[in-house]
């Protein structure tokens, strides 16, 4: 049985070398397994949901329908959350038209929210948007909003409106624009928690700029945070004063220079966001291993909250008054940074990016007390040191690193994860059940869309979001070996990715179905497979999301052939499949948006 044929391409690989692309033929017969069923299946069921969704809930024009407004409760990133995993949907192999959805959302948007105006916040009264960028928001916000934007190179990277955003985004936050001084080169900060396209924030905050102007609230509404009326709308956000100085969420803009890496290949946006990163990882070592929730203008730590590295809104000690209870409730953010880490971590593969946080989890899990017989530990730091304690030990974003790195003793601090376990051949059945669950959710999403009786002046940006029909971890999971990260404007990470060099798009090609079964540091085991039983199917595989990895070997039944490549491309006969082992190096590739036959 002949499995290997070799043809000679050129391809661009990290320094833009030639090299041999190698192609696998696959003919071994495999009947279609229930779990290539149902993915092909749920990549078709959700992208004919999503257009009943944007059909809807948008106009002709992509604006959505709703009442438009500024503000932390409800504002112009929930409009276009209602799109998120859109991008993911598509560049995994769903159809065409999801992509042409969502990128006439994300146009509409832009328009609609430029139009918009505040009468009574400052900042947003020329217009939410400007230059197509919120005005000056927190990174918990702006992040929401730049998540479908940040995945749009996935399927479409050659867009021209896209490059422009994408390099004009990354430019407010390298000192580029002088319309938009967010970032001080000398002492790496960028000067407030609150920033965007008119620069930062540079007072003292109110309830007023997060909560947005007046509206009715009784009657009309049902509010995210459960608030009654616009009174107890203020009162929530009456103490997210301080935001002056830098503060970790701001981490979350180093997707934008990374998008604009990816994009182009200029050093100067992989300089800077590894310059940005690394001043935190300063900081942390400075501050006895956590990092701090408040930087100064200077660039001191704690220089904007009287000395208190542990300050601000969204800090470590940020512990507020719910309004409509009387409750207390913390709110600390700093965990979100995680994400410039990843992305300097896909840049590098540099173990130091991951040990800061493992230290930092060390550091907190140290406080634990024995409070009635059960080991308690700490989340929150006030005047008075630790507080908030809980039953669970200190493991934000343990997950997010053990994916990252596959080591066993990371496998160890993290949650209980039903993939992790599965990848570890401890649950067999994990892909059918997690995507016929998926099925479930998704009929339960169309049933409430159906039924949603809010109409375009009772129903505010984030309602809609219950119903969006993409659900997209489960297929990243099973097919590309990739970990979702929500609501962080974060971009791929993913072991695997696939081309279609016949249709010339991202994604499987039609009846090409993908199951990893196995990671470690140095291997994929992936098995591929055409349902169609009549016709041939052609796939190219990537290493990595943006081709960052290599592929050392491909091994089939025993049979190991040299890559020494970041792709190669499987030729699947009618109805055949195979498992196939990838050894594989990781980062040590330029990444990059574009596509295989482009380089």
């Amino acid at each position: 049985m002949q499995r290997w044929l070799y043809v000679i391409a050129v391809m661009s690989i990290a320094s833009t070398t030639c090299a041999a692309e190698a192609v696998v033929n696959i003919d071994s017969p495999m009947p279609p397994p229930n779990w290539a069923l149902l993915e092909r299946q749920l990549l078709r069921a959700q992208a004919d949901a999503c257009a009943e969704f944007f059909e809807k809930y948008f106009d002709e024009r992509g604006y959505l329908l709703c009442v438009e407004r500024w503000g932390g409760d409800d504002g112009p990133d929930d409009a276009i959350e209602n799109c998120n995993g859109w991008p993911i949907l598509h560049a995994m192999g769903a159809s065409d038209d999801v992509l042409r959805m969502y990128k006439k959302a994300w146009d509409g948007h832009l328009r609609q929210y430029t139009a918009a105006k505040t009468t009574e916040v400052p900042f947003a009264r020329d217009g939410m948007y400007y230059k197509e960028f919120p005005v000056m928001f927190d990174w918990q916000h702006n992040g929401e909003g730049i998540s479908v934007f940040n995945l749009q190179g996935l399927s479409d990277p050659d867009d021209i409106d896209f490059g422009l955003r994408v390099r004009r985004y990354a430019g407010f936050y390298m000192d580029e624009d002088p319309g938009a001084p967010n970032y001080d080169p000398k002492h790496k900060v960028i000067r407030s928690m609150i920033n965007g396209s008119r620069g930062p924030l540079m007072r003292k905050a109110t309830g007023l700029d997060w909560a947005g102007d007046p509206i009715e609230v009784e009657n009309r509404f049902g509010l995210g945070h459960g608030e009654r009326n616009y009174e107890e709308m203020v009162a929530h956000f009456k103490d997210y004063n301080d935001v002056v100085g830098d503060h970790p969420l701001n981490l979350i803009s180093t997707t934008l220079a990374l998008n604009a890496y990816l994009l182009t290949g200029e050093d100067k946006y992989r300089t800077w966001l590894l310059e940005y990163v690394d001043a935190w990882l300063q900081r942390m070592d400075q501050n006895g291993g956590v990092i701090p929730s408040n930087i100064g203008l200077d660039g001191t730590i704690g220089g904007a909250a009287d000395g208190k590295w542990y300050g601000g809104t969204y800090g470590w000690g940020f512990t507020v008054v719910v309004p409509q209870t009387g409750k207390l409730a913390d709110r600390n953010r700093q965990y979100w940074g995680f994400i410039g880490f990843m992305n300097a971590y896909l840049l590098t593969g540099d173990d130091r990016y991951l040990q800061a946080w493992r230290k930092q989890a060390d550091v907190i899990n140290a406080q634990k007390k024995i409070i009635n017989g059960q080991a308690m530990y700490p989340r929150m730091y006030g005047d008075e040191g630790w507080y908030s304690y809980v039953p669970q030990s200190y493991d934000y974003n343990a997950r997010e690193i053990y994916f990252l790195s596959m080591d066993p003793q990371d496998r160890s601090r993290a949650p209980q994860t039903g993939w992790f376990d599965y990848l570890e051949g401890k649950d067999p059945d994990y892909p059918e059940n997690a995507l016929r669950a998926d099925f479930e959710i998704l009929r339960r999403k169309i049933e409430g869309m159906r039924d949603d009786t809010t109409t375009p002046d009772t129903r505010l940006a984030d309602d809609p979001m219950q119903f969006n029909p993409a659900r997209v971890r489960t297929l990243l999971q099973l097919t590309q070996g990739g970990w979702l990260v929500e609501r962080r404007g974060a971009a791929l990470f993913a072991r695997l990715r696939y081309f279609d060099p016949i249709a010339r798009r991202a994604g499987l090609p039609e009846d090409v179905a993908a199951l990893v079964t196995k990671m470690t540091d140095d291997m994929t085991v992936v098995t591929l497979v055409n349902i169609n039983q009549q016709d041939s199917r052609t796939v190219t595989v990537q290493a990595g999301g943006y081709g960052e990895h290599q592929f050392s070997s491909v091994e089939i039944a025993d049979e190991s052939t040299t890559v020494d490549a970041p792709l190669f491309t499987v030729k699947l006969a009618p109805g055949a499949g195979e498992t196939i082992a990838l050894q594989m190096q990781r980062h040590v590739n330029q990444p990059t948006m574009s596509f295989p036959w482009n380089r």
